[in-house]
């Protein structure tokens, strides 16, 4: 028998081998579905999630699920609406749906769990107190993970407000399962994209590689230096895989440096009526990515525990470029020229290191960030009262020259966070291009 033929044999056999493992995991999976468990799930973006996650879109033409809908008892009567609506869909890949309204039988066996943010409407009366309050849920989630999910659990955190901190703090609480819990940072990076599509008279889809930097819910940066835009349409033309550098192709500064960030604002505050399907598409688009792969070459963004990568200081979640493969993610540490300056990762880690110490009870009161020249200027300012739009103005003479990188402003955290985060946007919305 020769050397060839002997290759082609063994190519063979393990291409059988590669098969029959392929149904023998379809047969295991048809006997026991992946048990999906989503939390706070009377809500919209639970309601907008399930016919994604059912369609087989997100884990596979062969893979069965069982939905677990968790929320509290008040809710019960949205929540059987919703399990009434599930089974009329007649979705082939639904095995079953359920609702659990006992907190302490949560996550039982889950494979995947959603959080979501939670439905309350519980007064509180400062920042810190709203902080706070996330501290006692996530430690009971996190301990009911530990104790009834399974090994392999995979937990993706969404939602509006506080999601890096929820996301930590569910980390802190379910130690064992700490490297399978992510936050979802594609909504901030969807809206980022089709803004610039609109101004460059394209599609979103054909903008890639827009990195969002920090916190996913506060205080962001939207990063455009490896930005591309496929499928063009200009005096310069090529194949689908052919891409030009966004930033070549948006000649006016003034627009990139005031306009885009203005646009990014009123986006998030009143994008309200749409925020329920842009947070569904978002966790399903990552949840597809984590179990079959982030498209080759792209950068897709993710909170994740920062290892102390790009300067980060070590200990929080921060957004940061990343791609999917293998069923997990791996921090793309080997980009170039994406170094981040002293002054403009403190203004992003500020609120972040902040927001971790009050809710573990190591830091009394939350204060914004302020570079001494902000300091400087707020002294002088003290006899007469000065508005945010005043605030802002005066930060834009402390912006650092750091190209291409532009602030991404949410509005979403409540009280005075919203005020925190507008005021700070101008310190760096000259930064993009000179």
């Amino acid at each position: 028998m020769t050397t060839e033929l002997m290759k082609l044999i063994a190519q063979e056999n393990l291409e059988t081998h590669k098969e029959k493992e392929l149904e023998e995991e379809t047969r295991k999976d048809l006997i026991h579905p992946l048990q999906v468990w989503i939390t706070s799930a009377s809500g919209r973006v639970c309601y907008n999630l399930i016919p994604i996650l059912t369609s087989g879109e997100v884990f596979g033409m062969h893979t069965e699920i069982s939905l677990n809908l968790l929320d509290d008892k008040q809710a019960i009567e949205d929540l059987h609406i919703i399990v009434t609506e599930t089974r009329d869909l007649v979705a082939p890949l639904l095995q079953s749906i359920s609702i659990c309204t006992q907190v302490e039988d949560a996550f039982r066996q889950a494979h995947v769990i959603i959080i979501l943010d939670e439905n309350t409407d519980r007064e509180v009366y400062s920042l810190e107190d709203c902080i706070r309050s996330r501290l006692p849920l996530c430690r009971l989630y996190g301990y009911l993970i530990e104790k009834n999910a399974h090994d392999s659990v995979r937990v993706i955190v969404g939602g509006k407000t506080f999601v890096n901190l929820k996301t930590f703090l569910l980390m802190r609480y379910a130690p064992n399962v700490a490297h399978n819990i992510i936050a979802v940072a594609l909504g901030v990076e969807g809206q980022a994209r089709a803004a610039l599509a609109r101004k460059l008279r394209t599609t979103p889809s054909c903008i890639k590689n827009v990195i969002v930097w920090g916190n996913i819910s506060g205080n962001n940066y939207i990063d455009l230096r490896k930005a591309r835009i496929y499928r063009y349409e200009s005096a310069i033309w090529g194949p689908p895989n052919y891409s030009r550098p966004v930033l070549s192709l948006v000649f006016d500064s003034e627009w990139v440096n005031r306009q885009y960030v203005e646009t990014l604002k009123k986006v998030t505050a009143t994008g309200k009526q749409f925020g329920a399907i842009l947070a569904a598409h978002s966790i399903a688009t990552t949840l597809k990515y984590w179990y079959h792969g982030s498209p080759p070459g792209e950068i897709v963004s993710l909170g994740v525990l920062s290892e102390g990568q790009f300067g980060i200081p070590e200990g929080i979640v921060f957004s940061m470029p990343v791609k999917f493969e293998n069923g997990a993610w791996v921090v793309l540490t080997d980009l170039k020229d994406i170094e981040i300056s002293e002054p403009i990762m403190t203004r992003m880690t500020s609120d972040l290191i902040q927001e971790k110490l009050v809710a573990l009870g190591d830091l009394i009161s939350f204060q914004p960030y302020q570079s001494e020249t902000d300091l400087a200027k707020s002294y002088e300012k003290t006899t007469l009262p000065t508005s945010y739009n005043d605030q802002e103005n005066q930060r834009v003479s402390d912006a650092v020259n750091l190209l291409d990188l532009t602030p991404q402003p949410t509005s979403e955290k409540p009280f005075g966070q919203e005020a925190i985060n507008d005021s700070e946007d101008k310190s760096v919305e000259e930064q993009q291009i000179n």
